[in-house]
């Protein structure tokens, strides 16, 4: 079985777009991956995709071997999109190979460790506040529209949920300075903002994560995590570019800190573990690549941290990492985003998921299967 082409498509995903790699091989196989990257530049990632095809088409679909060949042809540009395009790539060939041998991608990594895991609902409240219209949600005016979205995660059997920092109302807010999305340093008026929205979103049964992304420095971080304390969270989120400083930030609090779908590779990785800066490892299997993500993965698992993929896309990157949660021994939940637009169900298959817990899927490859008459709508794939 020979590569044939490889096509980057786009599909409209409401407030940002989704982005897809199709490869084609000789034998009519086709495989697929996410590479979404919603803050960057996705034609970008369609001009690299188009740079790396002729190191691809005509080989066999053998994932180890053209990553690091990828990888060598792009050291010197590590990270970023080119860390993007050859995850997706990986990926792509992985769900091939899948398909061509009749097994699930994690037979190809030496068999399952488990046959679900539980899941959080993730950007809870978040995209009621932003997306709303799109979305065709209830919008976030009160806090009592808090806590009953809070009764709702409830009653469709989550047991956890993760929110950013939202501020309900007529207009509603999700402070994120840290992407030029308005203001937010820990002052005292945002503090009681946060500590207002975690205490309506706090369910009986219902685990806490609040995700701070880049928005704040680290005495900010500090000062938030100091007064949520008293509430439990399963974690804070934290992105941050110094392991040393996260390290810091973990020392002076009780709350586990969750870091790193900021980072690509296993070189990037280790100097966080390394210095202890995060109690779980938040790994973005789409963007790192499959083989990637379980070597940091395990890598994690020697210095006794969890991961917690990040999945923050359509379907399709639900069941990509899916199957790395089943490939690895060290997962303590995978991220999912049940608000999203009503489309989503359109573009692939649909994950599993009862009583807080996604079945993991067991057809060949990634075990899903893609529309591709969903590309027309309303994206660039010019």
């Amino acid at each position: 079985m020979k590569i044939t082409k490889l096509e980057t498509l786009f599909c409209d995903a409401g407030w940002r777009t989704w982005i897809f790699l199709k490869i084609s091989t000789d034998s009519g196989l086709v495989g697929w991956s996410e590479m979404t990257d919603s803050h960057g530049s996705p034609r970008g990632l369609k001009g690299i995709i188009e740079d790396l095809s002729p190191l691809v088409v005509g080989r066999e679909p053998n994932a180890e071997a053209v990553y690091w060949d990828l990888y060598k042809a792009t050291r010197q540009t590590p990270g970023g999109l080119i860390a993007k395009a050859l995850g997706g790539i990986e990926n792509t060939l992985l769900d091939l190979r899948g398909k061509e041998l009749g097994v699930p991608v994690y037979e190809l990594f030496g068999g399952p460790t488990r046959t679900s895991v539980p899941v959080y609902w993730s950007h809870c409240g978040t995209t009621r506040a932003r997306a709303w219209e799109v979305c065709g949600l209830p919008k976030l005016a009160t806090y009592d529209d808090v806590e009953s979205l809070a009764c709702e995660v409830h009653k469709r059997g989550f047991r956890a949920l993760k929110t950013n920092i939202v501020i309900p109302g007529d207009v509603p807010l999700v402070l994120q300075p840290g992407f030029g999305m308005g203001p937010a340093d820990g002052t005292l008026n945002e503090l009681q903002a946060i500590e207002n929205l975690i205490c309506s979103l706090d369910y009986d049964g219902i685990g806490l994560i609040l995700d701070l992304n880049f928005n704040l420095k680290p005495p900010g971080v500090v000062k938030i995590a100091k007064a949520l304390e008293k509430y439990g969270l399963l974690w804070l989120e934290v992105d941050c570019y110094d392991p040393k400083a996260l390290a810091d930030i973990r020392s002076k609090t009780t709350i586990p800190i969750c870091s790193g779908e900021n980072l690509y590779g296993s070189r990037a990785f280790r100097p966080y573990f390394e210095a202890r800066s995060m109690d779980i490892a938040s790994v973005d299997v789409i963007w790192n690549g499959f083989g990637q993500s379980k070597k940091i993965a395990d890598m994690a698992e020697t210095f006794e941290v969890n991961v917690a993929p990040h999945n923050y896309y359509s379907h399709l990157a639900t069941f990509i990492s899916a199957q790395l949660c089943a490939a690895v021994s060290n997962v303590q939940m995978l991220e999912v985003d049940v608000d999203d637009v009503p489309w989503k169900d359109e573009i692939t298959s649909v994950p599993e998921i009862v009583s807080g817990n996604l079945t993991i899927p067991t057809g060949p490859g990634w075990g899903c299967d893609v529309n591709e008459d969903m590309f027309k709508r309303g994206a660039d794939n010019r």
